[in-house]
């Protein structure tokens, strides 16, 4: 395969990357664990491109931009808004969030502490939702923060140079250009203790623990390790990562999954074999997108930029699908 360095933009796409508005791939959905709250009851359709996954329900986006909620609906969570715009996702326990493509953001659900209830303005370019709180980071690298403030998780570090954000139920983490991580909130378990270094592309963020991608590929884990979810597996092959409530998943560049922490559902075992495209570790339950199909061939220097994550892609569904691969993907 093409050897290529992890960056922060080729590990921070989640899902199937989207060039000129239309998805370069769809995907179907897969997912295990936890059955219960309708979470079983998977959409039908091979046309997604995105996946989140929180402690009782998913969202997904379809490459038209719209959005399809299932699961747990007791707070409207899955009441997904009625438009195709939509570019990113974020579930928390019991509300949701999307990103538009105009850089504006909608929320819906549970709203007791005004986490549904978000800032004015279009220049907002990420969101994450945790239990009863939301974080969106602006286009000028700042975060701003909303809903239900115990242990401080309302009040972001200031700074304009963060490009990723991550909430959990009470605490949160935030990735800073130079590759270093920030983290406020609850520190009873060591959560927000962030390791030393400077070279971290992605971060998440589950109950009462953490999760770092370096970009030598390999995991780090920290924070609360009662059902070994700070454990990290070993390796250097990762190009993804999801925090669930107790458990984790990791994508590895050849598109197999590794699971661990708490399986009482069978959360943290994956379906083998599958090679799977994008990862959502749940409260009791995961989420993936997969698919084999006979893809069509790929002008990497027309149309859009095509980066590590859309590579891989592109030669592992050749190979899975038991193809020739283009010579692309040998050099």
């Amino acid at each position: 395969m093409k050897s290529v360095e992890l960056s922060a933009i080729s590990v921070l796409i989640w899902g199937l990357t989207v060039c000129g508005g239309q998805a370069a791939f769809g995907a179907s959905l897969l997912g295990w664990g936890y059955d219960g709250w309708d979470l079983d009851g998977l959409p039908d359709g091979n046309d997604f491109v995105v996946v989140a996954a929180a402690y009782c329900h998913n969202l997904a986006i379809r490459s038209d931009g719209s959005i399809v909620g299932w699961g747990r609906n007791d707070c409207g969570q899955t009441n997904v808004p009625a438009a195709n715009d939509f570019t990113a996702i974020a579930a928390g326990d019991y509300h949701s969030l999307a990103l538009k493509s105009d850089g504006s953001i909608a929320g819906w659900g549970r709203n007791d502490y005004n986490q549904v209830t978000v800032p004015e303005g279009n220049d907002f370019v990420a969101i994450a939702a945790g239990c009863y709180h939301s974080l969106a980071l602006k286009s000028d690298g700042s975060i701003c923060a909303w809903g239900n403030n115990s242990w401080g998780v309302a009040n972001p570090p200031e700074g304009n140079d963060f490009v990723a954000v991550a909430a959990g139920y009470c605490h949160n983490l935030a990735l800073k250009s130079d590759g270093t991580i920030v983290g406020w909130g609850a520190n009873d378990y060591g959560q927000i203790t962030a390791p030393d270094g400077n070279d971290f592309v992605a971060i998440d963020v589950g109950d009462y623990h953490s999760l770092a991608l370096k970009s030598n590929g390999s995991v780090k884990c920290w924070g609360r390790n009662d059902y070994g979810q700070a454990a990290a597996p070993e390796g250097n092959d990762f190009v993804a990562i999801s925090a669930g409530d107790f458990h984790n998943l990791a994508l590895r560049f050849n598109g197999s999954v590794v699971g661990w922490g708490r399986n009482d559902y069978g959360q943290a075992t994956v379906p083998v074999p599958k090679h799977l495209l994008a990862i959502a570790a749940g409260g009791y339950h995961s989420v993936a997108l997969t698919k084999c199909a006979d893809y069509p061939a790929m002008d990497f220097n027309k149309d859009c930029q095509v980066d590590f994550q859309d590579f891989r892609i592109f030669c592992m569904s050749w190979l899975e699908c038991n193809l020739d691969p283009p010579e692309a993907c040998w050099e």
